[in-house]
């Protein structure tokens, strides 16, 4: 007998629709229902391709008799994470606060006014490994809620009244070259000289911290920045974080080589990674990250992405009820596919042994494989081409298509897809490559027509034909970013029109007026115990991080001072926060050294297509300019569209027919050339830096 998530459309309620437990999705008639039985709240808070989610649901929420306790001493509330981020930012940062540690599962316990008095994550069914176990939680809760009510509602208050005031962030203090240099000196102290990464296991890719490194290279010169940026690029690649087989990266690694994933691949990892490689490739020129970056892709557009156009979600770690079982090998199962030679060639690369190196099993990896060539290749002997391991790889792929899959959330999330957009209109930008030009333009196509109201109010989530939950700041910040991109990919004036028209909602919606920066959920939404503000740059980066630079750069491209002035205002809300410990907001920090400058406006006027034209472009793009911004300006109605969103277009036009390229930097224009190598060599100036502070 089902219970009421039956009638919900998220992946992760549906999959505990069947459970004993009498679940209410997050709702009116939960928390009613609790007050009118005087009983406290158990909310688990998860996501669909959760390991630790499963596990407990085989133990606790499947069991008749932990089901019974709960029916029968409180209201159950079931959250997807990814569906409603408002409330597990609000319910985890109670568990960070209550026990020094988050992650999912969360577990709540709270009174019928939302008030929480207890938080965890995962918890057995009975107590081992010296963890307490479910059953004896709510045991104790519940006698304790019949005995002494008044301790646990007392408790609840104290709680709410010290996690849920509203944080103040520290405005003391500049943020400028120094807290660069600080962020910096940080990463050298955390860098793991060996396997590339930060810190210690498990090690998370954090993309953007990569991106802050390669623009403190751009800007400060010197080796060591780069450096740990490019060693981690290709440690990562070689781990069993990266899928050799059907490419793109899973969460996280629980080592420090990057060997042993957690095995669930998620939208926005392979989105902020493939933009990490791409970026490489462009400071670098190394063939490996732009093949590395076209896999991720790949990937994406063959398993992730929906006949509508937009992006799923996230695959699971599991399958058959087994982390990892999809992904692992012996040698007898690689023979058995490839034949005894060519078993033996790919088990020998790929560290297919008998002994194992995952539980008796073996995830393919290339962490002791020989050294890459310039061609991005592993440099191998002479009949061991690229050609031939690939060839491997293909048979394997298809034996490995005929196994049980990991569960796909197959939900589209806005937040995410904004993220996978900006990386596919990057990718199509630098390789010239139509085919995720297209993908982008069709992600964004179906947004603005499943995911928007008809007042234009964006949504957040959509699933089996219905869009739900007003957008909130991460929906419209990583949308803006893929839209600039895409502007910067294709030159459709409609995709600037769209940022700057959804950069207007988000201020209108979530600024703060009084104190500056933005806060989670909007003003129009369901008002819950707190409104948050996130600024620090975790897994993601967050929604404050990226709206800064969206701000930044959408105001260098049309000149809006009104732009400028809130991103000014926005650093200044955090800045003492920020100065404290800049590692945290190395996306944040982006904006900073865009603040900062030198910034390049480059705008090319020339004919859509032709050849001088399409050279200038190719140009602007291959190289590694992430503070310059780039406009394009034809002739005809497509240039007179354009001229609408950015007036001062019409003044910088073709010379004699030619393709012309206008370069301005530091608020002064340089005199416009025609000349090709002229414009190359230009773009390879160095930038002249004005120290200064950002934030008076």
């Amino acid at each position: 007998m089902g219970n009421r998530l039956a009638n919900e459309k998220s992946p992760y309620l549906l999959q505990h629709a069947n459970n004993p437990v009498n679940w209410y999705p997050w709702s009116e008639e939960a928390f009613e229902e609790a007050k009118e039985r005087n009983c406290p709240i158990f909310l688990s808070v998860g996501y669909s391709t959760c390991h630790w989610c499963h596990v407990m649901e085989r133990e606790s929420f499947e069991d008749e008799e932990v089901a019974a306790i709960l029916n029968h001493n409180f209201v159950s509330i079931k959250v997807d994470r990814e569906e409603r981020p408002d409330i597990d930012h609000i319910y985890m940062s109670v568990c960070l606060a209550m026990t020094g540690q988050g992650g999912w599962p969360l577990t709540i316990l709270m009174t019928p006014d939302k008030k929480p008095f207890y938080a965890g994550t995962y918890f057995p069914k009975h107590e081992k490994w010296d963890r307490v176990g479910l059953v004896e939680i709510l045991i104790q809760v519940s006698e304790k809620w019949r005995q002494d009510p008044g301790l646990l509602l007392g408790m609840a208050e104290k709680v709410s009244s010290s996690v849920f005031a509203e944080k103040r962030y520290s405005q003391d203090g500049e943020l400028n070259e120094e807290t660069l240099l600080k962020a910096f000196s940080l990463a050298g102290e955390l860098f793991d000289k060996e396997y590339g990464g930060f810190g210690t296991a498990p090690k998370f890719p954090t993309p953007h911290n990569l991106a802050f490194l390669l623009r403190y290279w751009r800007r400060e010169g010197g080796r060591e920045a780069l450096d740990m940026v490019t060693h981690t690029l290709e440690r990562m690649y070689r781990g069993g974080i990266y899928d050799h087989i059907g490419y793109g990266f899973s969460r996280y690694s629980t080592d420090k080589k990057w060997l042993a994933p957690h095995f669930e691949k998620m939208l926005y990892d392979n989105a902020l990674l493939a933009l990490a490689y791409i970026e490489g490739y462009q400071a670098t020129g190394r063939k490996l990250y732009a093949r590395v970056a076209k896999e991720i892709f790949t990937y994406v557009l063959r398993d992730m992405t929906s006949p509508e156009g937009g992006f799923y979600s996230a695959e699971d770690a599991d399958s058959e009820g087994e982390e990892g079982k999809f992904y692992v090998w012996t040698p007898a199962e690689i023979k058995d596919v490839l034949g005894e030679q060519d078993g033996a060639a790919y088990c020998r690369l790929f560290d297919i042994t008998a002994k194992g190196n995952f539980a008796g099993r073996n995830i393919p990896n290339l962490i002791d494989a020989p050294s890459f060539n310039d061609d991005g290749e592993l440099t191998l002997a002479a009949e061991e081409t690229a050609g031939y391991i690939e060839s491997l790889r293909n048979k394997l792929f298809d034996a490995r298509e005929k196994r049980a899959h990991p569960h796909k959330d197959d939900k589209t999330l806005t937040s995410w897809n904004g993220l996978m957009i900006a990386a596919l209109a990057r990718g199509a930008a630098v390789f010239g490559e139509d085919l995720y030009r297209r993908a982008a333009v069709k992600a964004v196509e179906f947004i603005m027509q499943k995911l928007r109201r008809t007042d234009g109010r964006l949504l957040a989530r959509y699933r089996d034909g219905e869009a739900a939950y007003p957008a909130y700041l991460d929906d419209y910040a990583f949308l803006v970013w893929g839209l600039w991109e895409l502007y910067e990919a294709d030159f459709t004036a409609s995709h600037l029109e769209n940022a700057l028209a959804l950069t207007g909602q988000m201020i209108d919606l979530f600024w703060d007026a009084e104190n500056g920066g933005f806060y989670f959920s909007g003003k129009d939404t369901e008002q819950l115990i707190s409104r948050p503000k996130e600024v620090y740059d975790g897994a993601l980066p967050s929604g404050n991080s990226v709206a800064l630079l969206n701000l930044l750069r959408l105001a260098r491209l049309t000149a809006d001072g009104e732009l400028m002035d809130i991103a000014e205002k926005q650093i200044k809300a955090f800045s003492g926060s920020i100065g404290q410990y800049p590692w945290g907001y190395t996306h944040f920090l982006m904006g900073v050294d865009f603040m900062l400058g030198p910034t390049r406006e480059i705008v090319i006027a020339g004919k859509a297509g032709a050849a001088d034209t399409g050279a200038m472009l190719n140009a602007a793009r291959q190289a590694f300019l992430p503070n310059a911004t780039l406009l394009f300006h034809p002739p005809g109605e497509t240039g007179r569209q354009i001229e609408k969103v950015i007036p001062f277009l019409k003044e910088q036009r073709q010379i004699n027919e030619k393709a012309t390229a206008y370069i301005c930097e530091n608020y002064a224009c340089r005199a416009p050339v025609t000349d090709l190598q002229q414009f190359a060599d230009m773009l390879q100036q160095e930038p002249v830096y004005l120290s200064r502070n950002v934030h008076h």
